[in-house]
């Protein structure tokens, strides 16, 4: 009679590919999720800091390509605007030294009554009144030159780097022309040498 007793059979290894446990499941994926959460949060992180760093450098880059500051007060802009409009009317005419040209007339009336000379009527009648005329004008052209030149100038005598805007500037030397032009026709006008009095015949 065999004596020998066949051995149990062994337990059965864990198969790693066996399927886990719906708890083991759950903490896994829980695991994991957290891991991602954790993952895109450092990402997060760190594109806010990299945006913000971006932000910085941009900053810089601004202060650095930022112009001189600028002023332009309501002064100075109505300043400019006043003095382009005087040039402008000074090349025109004015009201005042239309009224003034008139009454210049009115008098050289009066006065051609003792005339002895053709040319001295001329002269009372028309004469005196267009060198009026030419003298207010350059008068109101000398004020909007030197409007002009305030407004261009009053920056230097302010704060250091402080500069007009672009539109003032404009408007103040185109001023200054208007003033300059209107200066030197109501002198050449003045002293006839622009439009000289007519001479009469014989």
């Amino acid at each position: 009679m065999d004596t020998t007793k066949t051995s149990a059979p062994l337990a059965p290894e864990a198969d790693p590919a066996e399927p886990q446990t719906p708890a083991q499941a759950d903490k896994a994926d829980t695991t994991k999720a957290e891991a991602d959460v954790s993952t895109a949060d450092v990402d997060a992180a760190a594109r806010v800091d990299a945006e913000a760093d971006d932000l910085d450098e941009l900053d810089d880059l601004d202060l650095l390509d930022e112009p001189e500051e600028r002023v332009g007060g309501v002064g100075a802009a109505a300043s400019a605007v006043v003095a382009a409009g005087l040039g402008l009317v000074a090349l025109s005419g004015t009201w005042v030294s239309r009224v003034i040209a008139e009454r210049q007339t009115l008098i050289g009336q009066i006065e051609s009554v003792n005339a002895t000379s053709t040319e001295e009527k001329i002269a009372a009648l028309y004469g005196d009144a267009w060198h009026l005329t030419a003298l207010v004008n350059g008068v109101v052209s000398t004020l909007a030159l030197l409007l002009a030149v305030f407004v261009l100038a009053r920056p230097a005598f302010g704060a250091p780097g402080r500069v007009l805007p672009t539109w003032i500037r404009s408007v103040a030397w185109a001023a200054v022309a208007l003033g300059s032009l209107g200066i030197l026709l109501s002198g050449l006008m003045y002293f006839d040498l622009l439009l000289p009095l007519p001479k009469a015949a014989g």
